[in-house]
């Protein structure tokens, strides 16, 4: 499904991503929930045991390598951390297998301040990113390069894929987005991005 005001499109399940793909979808959420048990631990770990970390690696190496980011901030063993790592992981194999990417950079940011509050696009093909806690990521369409007139927020837990600036087709479609403004809330968020990365020695 489409919405027609922003142009971004939504899935129900992984294998309508695929739809990404496609010359005129600008951007896509899949529209999923973080089990609610997962998203309690989340919301109530200290912010000092949110895992945060940034590395360039094949997409069979991240599990692993979530779960030593995870020791490193003291984030204790067990089933939620193990959830953590698998789906971070999963969300890794659909993404680069969808970008047809043998590596990916990985980005586990903990955001307390208005960590880039302007709308924008990346200078990337394409990037994955999915809040794990907190406010998602606001997006809307910009017709002359000023602020959407329309802010819409991705729902907490739901992936939202986006095209860059080297995204290959063009015209541009206009959907930028950006961090939720949060600084003086007290909110925390945990915020994973996920780029495709084809030669990971001139992207380090």
């Amino acid at each position: 499904m489409k919405d027609k005001v922003t142009g971004v499109s939504f899935a129900d399940d992984p294998a309508s991503l695929r739809t990404f793909a496609q010359p005129s979808c600008a951007a896509m959420i899949w529209r999923r929930r973080t089990p609610p048990e997962m998203q309690r631990w989340l919301d109530r770990l200290d912010p000092e045991a949110l895992p945060s970390g940034r590395v360039i690696l094949p997409p069979s190496a991240i599990q692993t390598t979530v779960g030593q980011l995870c020791d490193i901030s003291g984030l204790a063993d067990g089933p939620e951390k193990a959830w953590l790592q698998d789906d971070i992981s999963s969300l890794a194999d659909i993404f680069c297998e969808l970008m047809n990417a043998k590596f990916l950079r990985l980005r586990l940011d903990v955001v307390t301040t208005n960590a880039c509050r302007k709308f924008h696009t990346d200078a990337v093909t394409a990037r994955l990113v999915c809040t794990y806690r907190g406010t998602g990521t606001q997006y809307g369409t910009s017709t002359d390069g000023s602020d959407p007139k329309r802010v819409f927020t991705v729902q907490t837990g739901a992936p939202i894929l986006l095209r860059g600036t080297l995204w290959p087709e063009r015209p541009s479609s206009g959907v930028v987005h950006r961090s939720p403004p949060i600084e003086g809330t007290n909110e925390t968020r945990l915020v994973l991005v996920l780029d495709p990365v084809q030669n990971p020695e001139t992207e380090a």
